[in-house]
């Protein structure tokens, strides 16, 4: 009888210690459960926050459209605007693009490439191809440069540009566009057609007189601080003086054909002058007039 108790209070243990168990693993189930509920939703959460879509920077805005004299920086005197331009080219701004115009300061420079002298061999197809430009100093004789259109991401920043000479030497340089100055709306009707600072050649249709006088064409056409001047070289020596808007111009050479540097108001319209031969019998004044085309 008492081993039956002995054994009946081993069993009652045995049956408590297991429940005991059961509860403790149920505790820690239910633990566990929650742990790897409370995780996927964690880690969602967390996915979603990582994967959101954060604001990109703005790109600067663009230029509006229009045509504009800029500076043309560079690192060197190898690459330069011509002396004749100011050290300034011309920035067309069009669809959303930008290029920049720049007459160099000879032929010396054959090709250009936006990037650097090592990689510019093996993308020849990148290269930019000069312009014949020809310019005219500020002595009056002319020469023809090579010019380039340059594309720009940006102004007033710096960006790399290798040249290419004569020798078959590629240069690295660092160069920029800055100072943009596009024409106000009143300038630029005050001012119509008028291209940047700079010499070119251009165009002239003279007309009037007996028919038998010419002025050579094209002629050197000269842009200062927004205002033209042109170089006119009659075909005769005895024009001794011009009248343009109602003031006296004198020949600018003693010898050869009479040559006048005039003001020129706008390109595409006719220009009315004065000019006085002494190759008959008495002075004479006739008028003229003179168109100024851009080649």
């Amino acid at each position: 009888m008492k081993q039956n108790r002995v054994i009946s209070g081993a069993v009652a243990a045995l049956v408590l210690a297991a429940l005991l168990a059961g509860c403790g693993s149920t505790a820690t189930g239910a633990s566990s459960a929650e742990s790897a509920d409370s995780t996927p939703a964690a880690t969602e959460a967390a996915g979603s926050e990582a994967a959101a879509p954060t604001a990109e920077p703005q790109a600067e805005a663009a230029l509006p459209a229009g045509v504009y004299t800029a500076e043309f920086e560079t690192d060197s005197s190898m690459v330069h605007a011509n002396e004749a331009c100011d050290g300034k080219g011309t920035l067309t701004v069009a669809d959303g693009k930008m290029t920049f115009h720049v007459s160099l300061a000879s032929k010396k420079i054959v090709n250009l490439y936006l990037g650097t002298a090592e990689d510019a061999p093996s993308h020849e197809s990148d290269w930019l191809q000069p312009t014949t430009d020809t310019v005219t100093y500020s002595d009056g004789t002319s020469d023809e440069v090579y010019g380039y259109d340059i594309p720009l991401d940006a102004v007033d920043t710096d960006f790399q540009l290798a040249i290419l000479g004569t020798k078959g030497t590629w240069y690295d340089h660092t160069v920029s566009v800055r100072n943009a100055e596009p024409k106000t709306e009143n300038a630029a009707a005050e001012t119509a057609a008028v291209p940047a600072d700079c010499s070119y050649t251009c165009a002239v249709t003279l007309e009037g007189g007996s028919g038998r006088a010419t002025v050579e064409s094209p002629a050197a056409l000269t842009v200062a601080d927004g205002k033209m001047t042109a170089t006119i070289v009659w075909s005769s020596p005895n024009y001794d003086y011009m009248i343009v808007d109602g003031e006296k111009y004198l020949p600018t050479n003693t010898e050869g054909n009479s040559t006048f540097t005039i003001p020129v108001a706008a390109l595409g319209t006719p220009l009315s002058v004065t000019a006085d031969t002494v190759a008959m019998s008495t002075p004479h004044e006739i008028e003229y007039t003179l168109t100024f085309t851009l080649e």
